[in-house]
């Protein structure tokens, strides 16, 4: 397989009115739909760093939230810390939320846990899997994300033992925080991942039922597009071109993600 050149999209595949390559908006989108929180959607294009991006989200990152109650307004960025922010607005208007009920702080501290997992060892693992470009690299990186896969597992199953689970890994529940957190990336897992590395996803009659689940959500599903856009926005981590982000950089660089 050699580089084609593909880039990103800049314009939508499939049922999507906008493009959503990037991961971390997807997980505040998803939260958004499911939280029946109303919104309106702006696309930019977090490569030029735009200065109406740059006074939302002072790395240029996204997501960003710009919060027009305010007067004058007010903006948050970070994925994590605007899906909290959320979690807080919905609790006093829609009455929804991504967490266990507040009266069980235990499970709620077993769904962080979940989520922590996710961002500290699943979400890198992704990239330096999928940037690998040495054949026992990639082979070592397709080791380290199934193993961060597993690990989530390991993760929902003690939820389920101590606390009657959480999220979607139970049947019968409904989206839950670390679902929103990781589902991005898992769902990129089986076409991106797939196509350039060969990825299987693991097996077990529960996992793939929590992935039936997770995929055929309504609030999740809205924010996918086709199979297209993730295959060409992703080549350029595939192939680990210089600059292709601040995220493959700093796994270029061995450093945390930004």
């Amino acid at each position: 397989m050699t580089d084609s050149g593909k880039v990103y999209h800049r314009s939508c595949t499939g049922q999507l009115s906008k493009p959503c390559f990037c991961p971390f908006v997807q997980r505040v989108w998803a939260a958004l739909e499911y939280l029946e929180i109303p919104y309106k959607y702006y696309e930019v294009d977090p490569y030029q760093k735009s200065q109406e991006l740059l006074n939302v989200s002072p790395k240029g990152l996204v997501p960003a939230l710009m919060l027009n109650t305010f007067d004058p307004p007010r903006a948050l960025n970070e994925s994590t810390v605007i899906l909290d922010f959320l979690e807080d607005i919905a609790a006093k208007s829609t009455h929804r939320s991504l967490f266990p009920p507040s009266t069980d702080p235990y499970a709620k501290a077993l769904v962080r846990l979940q989520s922590d997992h996710i961002s500290r060892m699943l979400v890198p693992a992704f990239y330096k899997y999928l940037q690998a470009q040495d054949p026992e690299a990639q082979i070592s990186g397709g080791r380290e994300f199934h193993a961060a896969i597993q690990s989530l597992v390991e993760l929902f199953e003690r939820a389920e033992r101590e606390v009657g689970g959480t999220g979607l890994w139970v049947e019968g529940g409904d989206l839950g925080l670390a679902d929103v957190v990781v589902a991005p990336w898992i769902f990129r897992a089986t076409n991106a991942l797939k196509h350039y590395r060969g990825f299987e996803m693991p097996r077990g009659t529960k996992f793939e039922a929590w992935l039936g689940r997770l995929f055929e959500h309504p609030a999740f599903k809205k924010t996918c597009s086709d199979e297209e856009l993730y295959l060409d926005s992703y080549e350029r981590y595939a192939f680990n071109r210089p600059n292709t982000s601040q995220v493959a950089n700093a796994i270029n660089s061995g450093r945390g993600l930004p």
